[in-house]
């Protein structure tokens, strides 16, 4: 549709600054009034068969009923429009429908903001600021219920039958317990799969009181009954009874344990002065070419370190079968499952999504803005490299 010099030359008279084009009495706002109520109007006329100032079939007993007033919430601020009724109600415009109370994706505007984190009180002062609206709490709590829907649909999906590599962690955030109405510490459960064609894809999250090795094979129960089959290779933290939990639901599975946590366990007992050299020292074990490589370094750490800090290399020996699997395959693949970096860049999103919540009123408000998080992190680019 193009629109004719004249008619803009038309429309401009009179606009001498800024504020008689873009005010809020400006003419945008007022041609986005006219256009809606002419568009009311020509679905009102093709709703009853004649056209208004014309006079209606003899045969039908309904007419034209004048108007009624609405106020719309829009990125205008709040826009007043005439909406034309009919006299038996049976009229339900389709640009502005029975009810509807917001234009303009308002209702995507206030998810955005959620899921950038910011809680109810400041998405109210947002959209007054920016836009001269005053909304209740009740209606932006309504707003983002809505994302409850696609979570349950997102959650339920279909899976593929086979994933290469799985990545499950745990993460923990303060959420009110509906019982006893006390803030606990509760862990949130994410499984991050690594798809056949090396796209990421978060299959599911789910919150449980504590992390668990019983909660763990739950999900891994769910995640068979959506379709999966198979897992190559399972990148766990090294929690207790998580590799078992696992191999039970798919019992050809190869579980790697993080070597990353695996390190970061490790420093946790040494002083600050030693960490960068002990550090050093355990990079040689996990990026020697082979497992013998690898256990013959870990005899050499032993022998050197022994003495100072005598809990690290038996923390590695309990979890060795966990820690060789990754060096049977090469160093592209090994850069995917030694380290659940992968996961790691999810965790941050959803950190920073969170971060100004001092906790969560229940557990479906943690699950929506959890789900948003994710949903942002896969539009950001899934493909791992290599």
């Amino acid at each position: 549709m193009t629109i004719s010099k004249e008619l803009l030359d038309e429309l401009l008279k009179g606009c001498e600054r800024p504020e008689d084009l873009l005010g809020d009495a400006g003419l945008i706002k007022e041609l986005k009034i006219k256009l809606m109520e002419r568009m009311l109007g020509a679905e009102l006329t093709a709703h009853l068969g004649y056209e208004e100032g014309k006079d209606a079939p003899p045969d039908q007993s309904n007419r034209r009923n004048g108007t009624s007033s609405k106020r719309l919430k829009s990125q205008d601020g709040e826009v007043p429009i005439a909406v034309p009724r009919d006299r038996d109600g049976s009229f339900k415009p389709e640009l502005v429908k029975k009810g509807q109370t917001r234009i303009d994706g308002m209702d995507e505007k206030i998810i955005g903001l959620y899921a950038a984190g910011l809680t109810v009180r400041d998405i109210r002062a947002h959209l007054e600021d920016v836009y001269g609206l005053q909304v209740s709490p009740d209606l932006i709590s309504r707003v983002t219920d809505a994302v409850l829907n696609e979570v349950r649909e997102w959650q339920l999906r279909a899976l593929e039958r086979m994933y290469p590599i799985v990545i499950f962690d745990a993460l923990r955030f303060k959420i009110r317990d509906a019982d006893s109405r006390m803030v606990k510490n509760k862990a949130v459960y994410v499984a991050l799969g690594v798809s056949r064609d090396g796209v990421r894809e978060v299959l599911g999250l789910w919150i449980a009181d504590n992390e668990g090795a019983k909660f763990w094979l739950s999900v891994m129960t769910e995640l068979k009954n959506r379709g999966v089959q198979d897992i190559l290779i399972a990148v766990v933290d090294g929690l207790k009874g998580f590799p078992e939990a696992i191999t039970a639901a798919f019992p050809e599975a190869t579980v790697q344990t993080c070597i990353v946590h695996l390190v970061r366990h490790s420093l946790n007992f040494c002083s600050w002065k030693d960490r960068k050299i002990v550090a050093v020292d355990l990079r040689r074990i996990y990026s020697a070419a082979t497992a013998d490589q690898a256990a013959a370094e870990l005899d050499a750490f032993e022998g050197k370190w022994a003495g100072k800090y005598a809990s690290i290399a038996p923390a590695w020996r309990r979890a060795w079968a966990e820690v060789i699997p990754f060096f049977a395959f090469d160093p592209a693949i090994r850069k995917i499952i030694y380290t659940t970096n992968a996961i790691e860049s999810l965790n941050r999103v959803i950190r920073k999504s969170i971060k100004t919540r001092g906790s969560f009123p229940t557990e479906e408000a943690a699950t929506k803005l959890i789900y948003l998080a994710i949903r942002n992190f896969e539009k950001g680019g899934r493909n791992v490299r290599e």
